[in-house]
C-alpha cells in the first residue's frame, strides 16, 4: 500500500445504517488512517411494512443503480448495507479498480453481490456480519445454563402470588454444565466462539457440520460427527443458518433422539426445527428447551409453546448488542489485511455458496 496516495473506499447504504455502523469515533479514525472514504446515501425505497421487503436483500431501484455506477470511478473498496443495489457484472464494469467488496450485515451469505461476477473480476467478497457471533454465542451459553437449571419453570413459580419455590423433585432435576457432553448442530463462527466459552466447563464437544473443514476440529479439539449422534448429547445447540437444506432438518426422528434430561437450545432460526414435533417432544416433560427463535415469529399470543413450563423463551434477541459496531470493526480488520497483501479472513467462497444454496459441500483435502 502506497504511503503517498491512500486507496479510496465508498460506503453505500442508508442514513440509518450510517448512524448504526459508523458511530465509533475510534473505528472511524482507524479507517481514515487506511483509506480516503466517501458515502453514497441510497435509501431502500421499498415499503418496510410490506411482506415483500427483504431487509437483507439488495435494492432493486434503477436510479440507485445509476447513481452507484457513477460513484464507482476510482473506487478501490466498496462497503455496503441496505439501499445498495446488487453488485454484478454490469456494476463492476464501472469500477475497474475495485478489488474489495464487503457486506456489513448480509446474514452471512452476501445476498447483495453476485459471487461469480465478483470472483471473475478478481474482487474479494467479504461478509463481516460475524460480529453477531459474539452476542449469539454468549446467549447460547446463557440459555444452556438457564435450561440446565430449568430456570424458566422456577421463575414462573416464583412470580405466582403463592410464590411456590418448587418441589424437592423439581430441585433434584437441576443440573450443572461441568463435564457434560454437548452436541452442536453447525460449526461456524458462532459455534467456534461457543466452544471457547465452554472450555472452562470441560465439556465433551461434538459438532455436526458437513461444510466445516476437518482441520478446524483438529485444531479446536472437538469431534466431527453425524446429526444423529449430536442429537444424543446432554446438551444440544442448534447453530445452523436457514438454507434450503436446513429448513425443517430437525423433525420427529431427530427430536426423539433427545435423551431424558437433555437440554435443547436453538439460537439459529425457528424454521430449522419442526414446530409441531418440538412441542410434542416437550410435552413428554423429560427435556428442557431454551429458545431464542421460533416458527412462527412473533409467537402468537395463545400458542401452546407459551404454556409449557419446561421452556425458556426469548424473542429473537441473541444477536442484539454491539454487533453492528463489531461488524464494522471486522470489516476494517479485513480491509487492512487486504491492503497490506495478507489473506482476508471473512471471504465468501464456493463452499459458502454451496452451504447457502443447500448444495453438497465441496470436498477438500483435509
Amino acid at each position: 500500500m502506497s504511503n503517498s496516495v491512500k486507496p479510496k473506499l465508498l460506503f453505500v447504504f442508508s442514513s440509518a445504517s450510517r448512524a448504526n455502523f459508523c458511530k465509533s469515533e475510534d473505528e472511524m479514525k482507524r479507517l481514515s488512517a487506511l483509506v480516503d472514504h466517501d458515502w453514497l446515501c441510497l435509501e431502500d425505497l421499498r415499503d418496510k411494512d410490506s411482506k415483500e421487503f427483504l431487509r437483507h436483500g439488495p435494492s432493486e431501484d434503477e436510479n440507485s443503480r445509476k447513481l452507484l455506477k457513477e460513484a464507482l470511478s476510482g473506487v478501490d473498496a466498496l462497503v455496503m448495507h441496505d439501499g445498495c443495489p446488487k453488485i454484478d457484472s454490469d456494476i463492476l464494469i464501472s469500477a475497474p479498480k475495485l478489488k474489495f467488496v464487503c457486506d456489513l450485515e448480509g446474514d452471512r451469505f452476501g445476498f447483495r453481490f453476485n459471487l461469480e461476477d465478483c470472483w471473475a473480476g478478481g474482487v474479494k467478497t467479504i461478509d463481516s456480519n460475524h460480529g453477531v457471533s459474539f452476542p449469539v454465542a454468549e446467549w447460547a451459553l446463557g440459555l444452556i445454563l438457564v435450561s440446565l437449571r430449568n430456570a424458566g419453570s422456577f421463575f414462573r413459580k416464583q412470580i405466582e402470588p403463592a410464590s411456590d419455590s418448587g418441589s424437592a423433585e423439581d430441585r433434584d432435576k437441576i443440573k450443572d454444565l461441568f463435564g457434560k457432553s454437548v452436541g452442536l448442530i453447525g460449526g461456524g463462527h458462532i459455534a467456534q466462539r461457543l466452544i471457547g466459552f465452554l472450555k472452562p466447563f470441560e465439556c465433551d464437544i461434538c459438532v455436526h457440520d458437513p461444510y466445516l473443514p476437518k482441520v478446524v476440529a483438529n485444531v479446536m479439539n472437538f469431534t466431527l460427527t453425524s446429526l444423529e449422534v449430536a442429537m444424543q448429547q446432554d446438551v444440544v445447540v442448534v447453530l445452523v443458518p436457514i438454507t434450503p437444506k436446513t429448513r425443517g432438518m430437525i423433525g420427529v426422528k431427530q427430536l426423539n433422539l433427545l435423551k431424558p434430561g437433555a437440554v435443547f437450545v436453538n439460537v439459529s432460526r425457528g424454521a430449522v426445527v419442526d414446530t409441531d414435533a418440538l412441542i410434542k417432544r416437550l410435552e413428554v416433560g423429560d427435556i428442557v428447551a431454551g429458545l431464542d427463535v421460533f416458527d412462527p415469529e412473533p409467537i402468537p399470543a395463545n400458542h401452546p409453546i407459551k404454556a409449557l413450563t419446561n421452556v425458556f423463551l426469548t424473542p429473537h434477541v441473541a444477536a442484539h448488542g454491539a454487533s453492528k459496531i463489531t461488524n464494522f470493526s471486522l470489516m476494517i480488520d479485513d480491509l487492512e489485511r487486504h491492503l497490506h497483501g495478507h489473506e482476508t479472513l471473512f471471504d465468501l467462497t464456493p463452499q459458502t455458496k454451496a452451504n447457502r444454496t443447500g448444495n453438497p459441500p465441496i470436498k477438500s483435502g483435509d
